[in-house]
Protein backbone atom coordinates (compact mmCIF):
# COMPACT_ATOMS: atom_id res chain seq x y z
CA UNK A 1 0.00 0.00 0.00
CA UNK A 2 0.96 3.62 -0.60
CA UNK A 3 0.38 6.56 1.77
CA UNK A 4 -0.49 9.84 0.04
CA UNK A 5 -0.46 13.33 1.59
CA UNK A 6 -1.04 16.87 0.27
CA UNK A 7 0.08 20.23 1.64
CA UNK A 8 0.90 23.81 0.67
CA UNK A 9 4.08 25.83 1.17
CA UNK A 10 4.66 29.55 0.70
CA UNK A 11 7.34 30.69 -1.75
CA UNK A 12 9.56 33.76 -1.38
CA UNK A 13 7.09 35.82 -3.43
CA UNK A 14 4.14 35.09 -1.15
CA UNK A 15 2.44 32.50 -3.38
CA UNK A 16 0.99 29.23 -2.08
CA UNK A 17 2.51 26.23 -3.84
CA UNK A 18 0.86 22.80 -3.80
CA UNK A 19 3.00 19.88 -2.59
CA UNK A 20 2.37 16.14 -2.21
CA UNK A 21 4.10 12.90 -1.27
CA UNK A 22 3.62 9.18 -1.93
CA UNK A 23 5.33 6.80 0.52
CA UNK A 24 5.46 3.04 1.08
CA UNK A 25 3.04 2.36 3.95
CA UNK A 26 4.84 -0.34 5.91
CA UNK A 27 8.51 0.06 5.12
CA UNK A 28 11.24 2.62 5.40
CA UNK A 29 11.80 4.23 1.95
CA UNK A 30 14.88 2.97 0.07
CA UNK A 31 15.61 6.49 -1.15
CA UNK A 32 13.98 9.88 -1.87
CA UNK A 33 12.69 10.71 -5.35
CA UNK A 34 11.67 14.25 -6.32
CA UNK A 35 9.33 14.82 -9.27
CA UNK A 36 9.50 17.77 -11.65
CA UNK A 37 6.43 17.76 -13.92
CA UNK A 38 6.20 19.13 -17.44
CA UNK A 39 4.89 22.44 -18.77
CA UNK A 40 1.11 22.91 -18.33
CA UNK A 41 0.89 19.68 -16.28
CA UNK A 42 0.52 19.04 -12.53
CA UNK A 43 1.49 16.51 -9.89
CA UNK A 44 -1.48 15.09 -7.99
CA UNK A 45 -3.55 13.69 -10.89
CA UNK A 46 -1.31 13.34 -13.97
CA UNK A 47 1.68 12.09 -11.99
CA UNK A 48 -0.34 10.05 -9.49
CA UNK A 49 -0.04 6.74 -11.33
CA UNK A 50 3.75 7.01 -12.03
CA UNK A 51 4.43 8.23 -8.48
CA UNK A 52 2.35 5.48 -6.84
CA UNK A 53 4.15 2.91 -8.98
CA UNK A 54 7.52 4.18 -7.78
CA UNK A 55 6.34 4.31 -4.16
CA UNK A 56 5.23 0.67 -4.43
CA UNK A 57 8.80 -0.08 -5.55
CA UNK A 58 9.98 1.33 -2.21
CA UNK A 59 10.75 5.01 -2.85
CA UNK A 60 9.39 8.09 -1.07
CA UNK A 61 8.16 10.22 -4.00
CA UNK A 62 7.69 13.98 -3.57
CA UNK A 63 5.88 16.28 -5.98
CA UNK A 64 4.98 19.95 -6.23
CA UNK A 65 3.15 22.20 -8.69
CA UNK A 66 5.16 25.16 -9.98
CA UNK A 67 3.82 28.69 -9.76
CA UNK A 68 1.07 29.07 -12.38
CA UNK A 69 0.59 25.30 -12.61
CA UNK A 70 -1.87 22.82 -11.14
CA UNK A 71 -3.17 23.70 -7.68
CA UNK A 72 -0.48 26.32 -6.98
CA UNK A 73 -1.04 30.07 -6.95
CA UNK A 74 -0.15 32.41 -9.80
CA UNK A 75 -1.56 33.13 -13.25
CA UNK A 76 -2.50 29.85 -14.94
CA UNK A 77 0.14 28.69 -17.44
CA UNK A 78 2.41 31.67 -16.81
CA UNK A 79 6.15 31.55 -16.11
CA UNK A 80 7.48 35.04 -15.37
CA UNK A 81 11.06 33.90 -14.73
CA UNK A 82 12.35 30.33 -15.01
CA UNK A 83 14.94 31.03 -12.28
CA UNK A 84 12.10 31.68 -9.82
CA UNK A 85 10.57 28.32 -10.67
CA UNK A 86 13.90 26.50 -10.14
CA UNK A 87 14.49 28.35 -6.85
CA UNK A 88 11.05 27.33 -5.54
CA UNK A 89 11.69 23.67 -6.34
CA UNK A 90 15.23 23.78 -4.94
CA UNK A 91 14.14 25.39 -1.67
CA UNK A 92 11.24 22.99 -1.04
CA UNK A 93 13.04 19.79 -2.01
CA UNK A 94 16.23 20.74 -0.14
CA UNK A 95 14.17 21.35 3.02
CA UNK A 96 12.70 17.83 2.75
CA UNK A 97 16.17 16.29 2.30
CA UNK A 98 17.42 18.02 5.44
CA UNK A 99 14.71 16.65 7.75
CA UNK A 100 16.16 14.40 10.43
CA UNK A 101 14.38 11.27 9.18
CA UNK A 102 15.82 11.78 5.68
CA UNK A 103 19.45 12.29 6.64
CA UNK A 104 21.60 9.71 4.90
CA UNK A 105 19.00 8.73 2.31
CA UNK A 106 19.93 8.88 -1.37
CA UNK A 107 18.30 11.79 -3.25
CA UNK A 108 17.19 11.44 -6.83
CA UNK A 109 15.48 13.86 -9.19
CA UNK A 110 12.98 12.78 -11.86
CA UNK A 111 11.93 15.28 -14.51
CA UNK A 112 9.72 14.91 -17.55
CA UNK A 113 9.89 17.30 -20.54
CA UNK A 114 10.18 20.84 -19.09
CA UNK A 115 10.69 19.11 -15.74
CA UNK A 116 13.85 17.58 -17.23
CA UNK A 117 15.13 21.12 -17.80
CA UNK A 118 14.25 21.95 -14.18
CA UNK A 119 16.23 18.90 -13.00
CA UNK A 120 19.32 19.85 -15.03
CA UNK A 121 19.19 23.38 -13.62
CA UNK A 122 18.76 22.06 -10.05
CA UNK A 123 21.83 19.88 -10.58
CA UNK A 124 23.76 22.85 -11.97
CA UNK A 125 22.70 25.00 -8.99
CA UNK A 126 23.90 22.48 -6.37
CA UNK A 127 26.07 19.90 -8.15
CA UNK A 128 27.09 17.94 -5.03
CA UNK A 129 23.67 17.85 -3.39
CA UNK A 130 21.83 15.35 -5.62
CA UNK A 131 22.76 11.69 -6.11
CA UNK A 132 21.26 11.14 -9.57
CA UNK A 133 18.69 12.19 -12.15
CA UNK A 134 16.07 10.42 -14.24
CA UNK A 135 15.47 12.54 -17.35
CA UNK A 136 12.35 11.60 -19.30
CA UNK A 137 12.21 13.28 -22.76
CA UNK A 138 13.96 16.32 -21.25
CA UNK A 139 13.45 19.76 -22.75
CA UNK A 140 17.04 20.47 -23.79
CA UNK A 141 15.72 21.65 -27.16
CA UNK A 142 12.21 22.09 -28.51
CA UNK A 143 11.44 19.80 -31.46
CA UNK A 144 11.12 21.52 -34.84
CA UNK A 145 7.50 20.30 -35.08
CA UNK A 146 6.39 22.65 -32.30
CA UNK A 147 8.86 25.52 -32.70
CA UNK A 148 7.48 28.63 -34.48
CA UNK A 149 9.29 30.05 -37.53
CA UNK A 150 12.38 32.15 -36.61
CA UNK A 151 10.68 35.32 -37.88
CA UNK A 152 7.68 34.60 -35.67
CA UNK A 153 10.01 33.94 -32.72
CA UNK A 154 11.73 37.32 -33.12
CA UNK A 155 8.36 39.11 -33.22
CA UNK A 156 7.13 37.21 -30.15
CA UNK A 157 10.28 38.09 -28.19
CA UNK A 158 9.67 41.80 -28.86
CA UNK A 159 5.99 41.53 -27.92
CA UNK A 160 6.76 39.60 -24.71
CA UNK A 161 8.19 42.79 -23.20
CA UNK A 162 4.88 44.61 -23.59
CA UNK A 163 2.18 41.93 -23.33
CA UNK A 164 3.90 39.07 -21.45
CA UNK A 165 0.74 37.25 -20.32
CA UNK A 166 -1.11 37.23 -23.68
CA UNK A 167 -1.94 33.82 -25.12
CA UNK A 168 -1.03 34.34 -28.78
CA UNK A 169 1.86 31.94 -29.43
CA UNK A 170 1.01 29.73 -32.43
CA UNK A 171 1.55 25.98 -32.24
CA UNK A 172 0.13 22.48 -32.45
CA UNK A 173 -2.09 20.91 -29.79
CA UNK A 174 0.63 19.40 -27.59
CA UNK A 175 -1.70 16.79 -26.03
CA UNK A 176 -2.41 15.32 -29.47
CA UNK A 177 1.24 14.78 -30.28
CA UNK A 178 2.56 14.01 -26.77
CA UNK A 179 0.16 11.37 -25.43
CA UNK A 180 -0.11 8.14 -27.41
CA UNK A 181 -3.12 6.49 -25.70
CA UNK A 182 -6.42 8.20 -26.71
CA UNK A 183 -8.18 7.56 -23.37
CA UNK A 184 -5.29 9.18 -21.48
CA UNK A 185 -5.44 12.13 -23.90
CA UNK A 186 -9.09 12.52 -22.85
CA UNK A 187 -8.14 12.36 -19.17
CA UNK A 188 -5.58 15.16 -19.61
CA UNK A 189 -8.16 17.28 -21.44
CA UNK A 190 -10.69 16.71 -18.66
CA UNK A 191 -8.18 17.54 -15.92
CA UNK A 192 -9.05 21.11 -14.89
CA UNK A 193 -5.61 21.55 -13.32
CA UNK A 194 -3.78 21.11 -16.64
CA UNK A 195 -3.35 24.32 -18.63
CA UNK A 196 -4.73 24.00 -22.16
CA UNK A 197 -4.59 27.49 -23.65
CA UNK A 198 -1.98 28.72 -26.08
CA UNK A 199 1.37 29.44 -24.43
CA UNK A 200 1.57 32.93 -22.95
CA UNK A 201 4.18 35.15 -24.60
CA UNK A 202 6.66 35.38 -21.76
CA UNK A 203 6.22 31.70 -20.90
CA UNK A 204 7.21 30.74 -24.44
CA UNK A 205 10.15 33.16 -24.27
CA UNK A 206 11.35 31.64 -20.95
CA UNK A 207 11.12 28.09 -22.36
CA UNK A 208 13.08 29.13 -25.44
CA UNK A 209 15.82 30.79 -23.34
CA UNK A 210 16.17 27.76 -21.07
CA UNK A 211 16.30 25.23 -23.91
CA UNK A 212 18.95 27.30 -25.73
CA UNK A 213 21.00 27.60 -22.52
CA UNK A 214 20.84 23.87 -21.79
CA UNK A 215 21.65 22.82 -25.34
CA UNK A 216 24.73 25.06 -25.29
CA UNK A 217 25.97 23.69 -21.94
CA UNK A 218 25.31 19.95 -22.12
CA UNK A 219 28.98 19.23 -21.45
CA UNK A 220 28.65 20.82 -17.99
CA UNK A 221 26.21 18.14 -16.79
CA UNK A 222 28.07 16.09 -14.17
CA UNK A 223 25.29 14.38 -12.18
CA UNK A 224 24.79 10.60 -12.64
CA UNK A 225 21.77 10.25 -14.95
CA UNK A 226 19.62 8.06 -17.14
CA UNK A 227 17.95 9.80 -20.08
CA UNK A 228 14.91 8.13 -21.68
CA UNK A 229 13.34 9.23 -24.95
CA UNK A 230 10.65 7.93 -27.31
CA UNK A 231 11.85 7.52 -30.89
CA UNK A 232 8.61 9.07 -32.19
CA UNK A 233 8.69 12.09 -29.84
CA UNK A 234 7.48 15.26 -31.60
CA UNK A 235 7.70 17.60 -28.59
CA UNK A 236 11.32 17.49 -27.41
CA UNK A 237 14.32 16.60 -29.55
CA UNK A 238 15.61 13.03 -29.10
CA UNK A 239 18.88 13.87 -30.89
CA UNK A 240 19.71 16.35 -28.11
CA UNK A 241 19.06 13.66 -25.46
CA UNK A 242 21.57 11.50 -27.33
CA UNK A 243 23.99 14.43 -27.47
CA UNK A 244 23.54 14.96 -23.71
CA UNK A 245 24.54 11.34 -23.16
CA UNK A 246 27.57 11.69 -25.45
CA UNK A 247 28.99 15.02 -24.22
CA UNK A 248 27.99 15.22 -20.52
CA UNK A 249 30.95 15.05 -18.15
CA UNK A 250 29.08 12.57 -15.89
CA UNK A 251 31.04 9.35 -15.33
CA UNK A 252 27.76 7.46 -14.75
CA UNK A 253 25.33 8.00 -17.63
CA UNK A 254 22.79 5.88 -19.51
CA UNK A 255 20.69 6.54 -22.64
CA UNK A 256 17.52 4.65 -23.58
CA UNK A 257 15.74 5.26 -26.88
CA UNK A 258 12.39 3.47 -27.24
CA UNK A 259 11.12 2.53 -30.72
CA UNK A 260 7.49 3.51 -31.49
CA UNK A 261 7.09 5.47 -28.25
CA UNK A 262 5.97 9.08 -27.98
CA UNK A 263 6.72 11.98 -25.62
CA UNK A 264 4.69 11.20 -22.47
CA UNK A 265 6.57 8.04 -21.44
CA UNK A 266 5.47 8.13 -17.78
CA UNK A 267 1.69 8.12 -18.29
CA UNK A 268 0.80 8.28 -22.00
CA UNK A 269 1.97 4.92 -23.35
CA UNK A 270 0.41 1.46 -23.63
CA UNK A 271 0.62 -0.79 -20.52
CA UNK A 272 3.25 -2.95 -22.26
CA UNK A 273 5.42 0.06 -23.05
CA UNK A 274 4.98 1.45 -19.53
CA UNK A 275 6.29 -1.81 -18.09
CA UNK A 276 9.48 -1.42 -20.12
CA UNK A 277 9.99 2.24 -19.17
CA UNK A 278 9.33 1.79 -15.45
CA UNK A 279 11.41 -1.38 -15.38
CA UNK A 280 14.38 0.62 -16.67
CA UNK A 281 13.78 3.51 -14.22
CA UNK A 282 13.37 1.29 -11.14
CA UNK A 283 16.37 -0.89 -12.04
CA UNK A 284 18.54 2.20 -12.51
CA UNK A 285 17.46 3.68 -9.16
CA UNK A 286 17.83 0.39 -7.28
CA UNK A 287 21.28 -0.34 -8.74
CA UNK A 288 22.59 3.00 -7.49
CA UNK A 289 20.85 2.81 -4.13
CA UNK A 290 22.18 -0.69 -3.44
CA UNK A 291 25.68 0.19 -4.66
CA UNK A 292 25.86 3.06 -2.16
CA UNK A 293 26.74 0.34 0.41
CA UNK A 294 23.54 0.61 2.39
CA UNK A 295 23.61 4.39 2.28
CA UNK A 296 26.98 4.76 4.04
CA UNK A 297 28.46 6.87 1.25
CA UNK A 298 25.30 8.94 1.16
CA UNK A 299 25.35 9.47 4.93
CA UNK A 300 28.94 10.66 4.78
CA UNK A 301 28.19 12.90 1.82
CA UNK A 302 25.06 14.45 3.33
CA UNK A 303 25.79 14.47 7.08
CA UNK A 304 26.66 18.20 7.13
CA UNK A 305 23.78 19.29 4.87
CA UNK A 306 21.86 20.66 7.84
CA UNK A 307 24.57 23.31 8.24
CA UNK A 308 24.31 24.54 4.66
CA UNK A 309 22.28 27.56 3.67
CA UNK A 310 20.33 27.01 0.45
CA UNK A 311 19.53 30.08 -1.57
Amino acid sequence: MVLYEENFVMNSRGLKLFTCVWKPEKEEPKALLFLCHGYAMESSITMNSPAARLAKAGFAVYGMDYEGHGKSGGLNGYISDFDHLVDDVSNHYSTICEKEENKGKMRYLLGESMGGAVVLLLARKKPDFWDGAVLVAPMCKLADEIKPHPVVISILIKLAKFIPTWKIVPGNDIIDIAVKEPHIRDQVRENKYCYKGRPRLNTAYQLLLVSLDLEKNLDQVSIPFIVLHGEDDKVTDKSVSKMLYEVASSSDKTFKLYPNMWHALLYGETPENSEIVFGDIINWLEDRTISSAGGIESQLKHKHDGFLTHK
